[in-house]
């Protein structure tokens, strides 16, 4: 049973991704997936956080709230329309540029229609980590200890920890986004000692609050040698009895199932047998605007390869 967790349309996330939602929808359906996570980029509130092509829209940040309720509506249409082919589950992906966020993410993810959201960081000092190398170096030369990465790595578990004991999020996002721009991305972190104390901390509190992490596929279409998190993590999260769920975090139709193949021979080289989605009831819709209920259920890895239609 294919599925992904993780997924964003170029329809609610312009000058992001690309493609109408249906359309990826039906292409998810036609590579073999069986359940598809829509996460869409929850709103931003303040015109600081608008990324550099938004600035130039007077209306950009006014747009950014309207265009999420325009999402939820649109997924429930597909979730009904689609029900038969695939299971919909709704949710979005959290922004926490700074701990006040927590309040817009708690009133969002108050809404009957979201199932989960994913908790994900992708700012530092509220510069954003994983747009360019500039904005990166920026976040580098506000870190905490005199300007370095191993700084910034320090400040962004630091910011991953608040978001989780915040949000208390079902699925974490790429759980280290952090080494995407890194000037040695795959260097092994376990030699910065402070960094790993906060690795290790938030690897505890995840697994104390039973969230999953995702094994992310999308770091190995932007060049990294390993899926999200890297090995050294993912092995410290196997021996507190973390589990794992696929995400191909696409941004359009091209990018749908992309490198699953080799994500899912990544997790099997760790040792993991099953990945973990949601069953929502009911499905589709609500009753009487009531919260449908999740059910984990695991999934082997080795039918999940064998049931989507791509080869790597």
């Amino acid at each position: 049973m294919a599925f992904t967790m993780h997924s964003h349309s170029g329809q609610f996330c312009p000058g992001h991704a690309k493609d109408q939602l249906e359309d990826i929808v039906r292409h998810a359906i036609s590579l073999g997936y069986k359940t598809m996570g829509l996460t869409e980029h929850m709103p931003r509130y303040e015109k600081q956080d608008l990324y550099p092509e938004e600035l130039d829209d007077p209306q950009a940040l006014a747009a950014l709230p309207p265009r999420h309720e325009a999402y939820l509506i649109e997924a429930q249409r597909l979730q009904k329309e689609y029900a038969s082919q695939i299971h919909i589950l709704i949710g979005f992906e959290t922004e926490f540029i700074r701990p006040s966020f927590t309040a817009h993410v708690q009133a969002l993810a108050a809404s009957p229609v979201i199932d989960y959201f994913m908790g994900s960081v992708h700012h530092v000092h509220s510069i954003p980590i994983d747009y360019d190398a500039k904005m990166y170096a920026s976040a580098v030369a506000a870190s905490s200890k005199n300007g370095t990465e191993e700084g910034l790595y320090e400040d962004y578990y630091d910011l991953q920890y608040e978001m989780l004991r915040s949000l208390k999020p079902r699925v974490v996002g790429h759980f280290d986004l952090i080494r995407l721009l890194s000037e040695e991305p795959g260097r092994d972190v376990r030699q910065w000692e402070g960094v790993w104390e906060k690795i290790l901390r938030n690897l505890e509190l995840a697994k104390e609050l039973g969230a999953w992490l995702e094994c992310n596929s999308s770091g190995l279409r932007k060049g990294l040698a390993e899926p999200y998190p890297c090995r050294e993590i993912a092995q410290e999260w196997l021996k507190m009895g973390g589990k794992f769920t696929m995400s191909d975090d696409s941004h359009g139709i091209a990018q749908v199932a992309t490198n699953y193949g080799r994500a899912a021979a990544y997790l099997s080289s760790l040792g993991v047998e099953d990945v973990w989605t949601f069953k929502r009831a009911p499905h589709p819709g609500l009753e009487a605007q009531a919260r449908a209920e999740l059910e984990a259920v695991s999934v082997p890895l080795s039918v999940f390869t064998q049931q989507f239609k791509v080869a790597s």
